[in-house]
């Protein structure tokens, strides 16, 4: 079901997107500016995951040596290649959309031409989805390059790092749609944001954690993206897979519908 918003589409909550022309020309148009601020860009979606796993999986993995069997590097790496994206993603989102929201009115303009609110929005998540799918992409390459990827699965753990990535880009949008300065981001992204990223399996294992804060683990995106993606880049492919992957798709369908439906009124107003 759909609303008009004075002669202009919105949508509820439980509607499939319209991914009509004007959400594409939206991503190019992102895709366009990319090209001049791609050198900045490089340096954070690209050498910043690098510089963790230099420092978190080789250099403190030294000293842990191995977790299960299996050494820290390769039991990090994994948590590493999907954090990196959900992080891009986010920030893209959160930041990148508040920017172009109120002090550079970048989607006022983009209404003067003929396309919807709504297209916007979508526009927007497909872009800051494909710059943390970019970084992700990225990061496994390089662990191709060290002997971290060694199965075909690494694709189908990238689908999943895509998903994670969807997520995190509407829920950066969904942010904004609420936000008044940019504080607000702040406390999620201090609040939210990186404890989810220390208590998902990250860089230990879930059992070590306290039973109760072991199960609000399992509420969040990263622990089912995190679980996923650990188990294909080791060679495996468990049924509970498909279980995390339904998961992340429901978590973000809704929360893009969500950011959509709110950030839609917010623009064309």
């Amino acid at each position: 079901m759909r609303m008009k918003l004075n002669g202009r589409h919105t949508n509820n909550l439980l509607t499939i997107p319209n991914w009509s022309k004007g959400a594409f020309a939206v991503w190019y148009r992102n895709a366009i500016c990319f090209r001049y601020s791609i050198l900045v860009s490089v340096f954070w979606i690209v050498f910043e995951p690098l510089i963790y796993l230099l420092a978190i999986g080789y250099g403190l993995g030294f000293f842990i040596g191995e977790v299960d069997g299996t050494p820290y590097v390769k039991f990090f790496f994994p948590a590493l290649l999907i954090s990196s994206g959900m992080f891009v993603s986010f920030l893209e989102g959160s930041y990148g959309g508040f920017s172009k929201l109120t002090t550079q009115k970048t989607y006022q303009v983009i209404l003067l031409a003929p396309i919807e609110p709504a297209e916007i929005v979508l526009g927007e998540i497909l872009w800051a989805t494909t710059k943390g799918f970019l970084s992700s992409s990225v990061v496994a390459a390089v662990g191709a390059t060290q002997g971290l990827v060694e199965t075909w699965l690494v694709l189908p753990a990238l689908f999943v790092a895509a998903l994670l990535c969807w997520v995190s880009s509407s829920f950066g949008l969904l942010l904004t749609s609420y936000a008044k300065t940019y504080d607000w981001f702040i406390y999620a992204q201090s609040g939210f944001m990186i404890p989810m990223s220390l208590f998902c399996g990250t860089y230990f294992p879930l059992e070590h954690l306290p039973p109760f804060i072991q199960n609000l683990t399992y509420l969040l995106p990263l622990t089912h993206a995190v679980i996923a993606t650990r188990a294909l880049l080791t060679g495996e492919m468990p049924s509970i897979i498909f279980l995390n992957i339904g998961i992340l798709f429901a978590v973000g369908f809704l929360l893009s519908n969500w950011a959509t439906h709110r950030l839609t009124r917010q623009i064309f107003h």
